[in-house]
């Protein structure tokens, strides 16, 4: 929904008058966000949550590629916090990437910031969030990149599109459930229910007559766009008795996969083609968990209907997707080692063959000794999470504003390890290696133009699980998985050099890994997380700052006239 364009005179001067615009070849689009408490009932009670303009989700973005949007946030919430435009590259302008104390402060309650979304490579599905503690549980929405004028899609342009976001529902106020959970050690509530575009369905406490409907007329081919929004699980989504075939993911195109289910992690997206060609009736959608690991989680189903157009009599049964066991790694890997880029000449990749910078970086649950054995995580102690041994702190003051200006003193250190202290068996009997991390604010310093390689390697350490690893800045080319310890002989002999999926978020198998790849061309202050918050919260994160180039395009930005105060800047 955009709004009227007077609101923006004195945010767009601001922009002009330091920063400039962004010179860009698409069109500019205008987008005023409301942060507000709404009240919502589901679950057969009524609880007040923060939404934009009022919405579950909140509004969405249209663009086509290679153009600009303008999104003004004025909150009126409860608390300060920031939007993260997920997926989107934003070259050269880290200002408006969003993460709480990374790129920005937090918006303060009773203003507004203007955030400046530039659009460049991306095509397909992409997603906007808050980036602040577990303020995204409601507080998201999809973005859809159109392809560019006089420019198509790589298949039969679609008869229609729809769009089906997963979420969280909470009972309880999301940000006390992280809180609590941080101030005992011990894990999160977890949430009480999945939905599909803010509505549980049919197999939750009343929610029968909310299930979201999705109407479709025989013989359409449909382009679905689904968005994994939930919280802390991956998830596996199916229509009964249609095939799903998936032609992109991350906004890039992939070649066509033909499938009865998918699964998706937390942070991902993907565009589907859906062809109503069964005989008129109503059909289940139905989406669950993906949890190989031995960790508590909503055990739920949340279901929508697509529903066919026309007249005939309303199915006494409604049919239901078959779906795998939440544990079913197997069905997992089947489904994402399909996937690949469909690198043609109209969607060319390039994927870095010299690397001049390498990390493997060890991915762990960790524990936080408390005196007395005081908390509610293993053996008294609190439980954390850790990259490489460190378990990220985040700072009180926006890291990129301390490194653009020179001041870094307090904020942060430059030596984030490029590999683990301890060298082990990762996915074995790891006994207290390394069970307790360092609790520091450590970024990975890379100079602009380097071909970068990283392989995250699972732990079996505490809890083994897939995590969702997300990279802001760029997309990656993920060349490789593999299950057990990397071998650095012979697990590149196993790369997809040739058409590995271009994305920004990937599953690194349980007790496993993955390698990926990327030219550092995107100067500025990058966060990188697991997109599991739980695992967020508790230090699963680092920050790559990429250095200035040689020249005016390969420079950051300078800042726009206003960004939020730091208060302990």
């Amino acid at each position: 929904m955009e709004f009227n364009k007077m609101s923006w005179v004195l945010a767009f001067l601001g922009f002009m008058f330091l920063g400039g615009i962004c010179k860009a070849d698409g069109a500019t689009h205008f987008y005023d966000f409301v942060l507000k408490e709404t009240n919502f009932t589901r679950l057969c009670s009524t609880k007040s949550i923060l939404t934009v303009n009022g919405s579950l989700p909140g509004p969405t973005i249209t663009v086509q590629k290679g153009d600009t949007a303008f999104v003004n946030v004025h909150n009126q919430g409860l608390y300060g916090l920031t939007i993260h435009w997920h997926g989107v590259k934003q070259p050269r302008n880290p200002w408006s990437d969003g993460p709480e104390n990374i790129t920005q402060c937090p918006i303060p309650v009773g203003t507004n910031f203007t955030y400046e979304i530039i659009f460049s490579t991306e095509e397909g599905t992409l997603w906007w969030h808050a980036h602040s503690d577990w303020s995204r549980a409601t507080v998201y929405g999809a973005i859809i990149i159109l392809p560019a004028a006089n420019t198509t899609y790589p298949f039969a342009t679609p008869d229609a599109q729809e769009t089906l976001i997963l979420g969280s529902w909470f009972k309880g106020d999301v940000m006390e459930i992280i809180e609590d959970a941080l101030a005992t050690g011990g894990e999160p509530n977890i949430s009480d229910a999945f939905t599909i575009n803010g509505q549980p369905g049919h197999l939750y406490s009343c929610s029968n007559e909310t299930t979201y409907r999705w109407l479709v007329d025989f013989g359409k081919t449909y382009l679905l766009r689904v968005i994994n929004a939930v919280m802390n699980e991956e998830k596996f989504l199916a229509i009964a008795n249609h095939n799903l075939t998936v032609v992109a993911q991350d906004a890039a195109y992939i070649k066509p996969i033909t499938t009865p289910y998918i699964m998706i992690t937390p942070g991902q997206t993907m565009d589907i083609l859906v062809t109503a060609n069964q005989p008129p009736s109503h059909y289940y959608i139905a989406a669950t968990s993906f949890v190989d690991g031995n960790v508590t989680f909503h055990n739920g189903t949340t279901t929508a209907i697509l529903e066919y157009n026309g007249n005939y009599s309303t199915p006494s049964t409604t049919p239901f997707p078959t779906l795998p066991d939440h544990d079913d790694d197997t069905a997992a890997e089947n489904f994402t080692k399909q996937v690949r880029a469909l690198a043609s000449e109209d969607h060319p990749i390039s994927v870095p063959l010299n690397i001049s910078t390498s990390m493997y970086i060890a991915v762990s649950i960790n524990e936080r000794i408390c005196a007395n054995s005081s908390c509610a995580g293993p053996d008294g102690n609190a439980l954390a999470a850790s990259l490489n041994n460190i378990s990220f702190q985040t700072p009180s003051t926006s890291i990129l504003q301390a490194y653009y200006g020179g001041n870094t003193n307090g904020v942060y250190a430059t030596n984030f390890p490029d590999i683990p202290p301890y060298f082990y068996n990762f996915t074995g009997d790891v006994a207290n290696n390394t069970l307790y991390p360092s609790f520091l604010t450590r970024v990975r310093m890379i100079n602009y133009g380097e071909g970068v390689e990283i392989v995250f390697q699972g732990t079996s350490i505490i809890a083994p699980e897939n995590h969702p690893m997300h990279l802001h800045g760029f997309s990656f080319y993920l060349v490789g998985t593999g299950s057990g310890n990397f071998n650095s002989t012979t697990s590149p002999t196993t790369y997809n050099l040739v058409d590995p999926p271009e994305v920004n978020t990937i599953g690194v198998p349980k007790n496993g890994w993955a390698a990926i790849r990327f030219v550092a061309d995107n100067p500025g202050v990058w966060f990188m997380h697991c997109h599991l918050e739980r695992h967020a919260s508790w230090g699963m994160d680092t920050v790559l700052i990429v250095r200035n180039g040689n020249t005016s395009e390969s420079t950051i930005r300078g800042p726009p006239a206003y960004m939020p105060p730091c208060s302990n800047s």
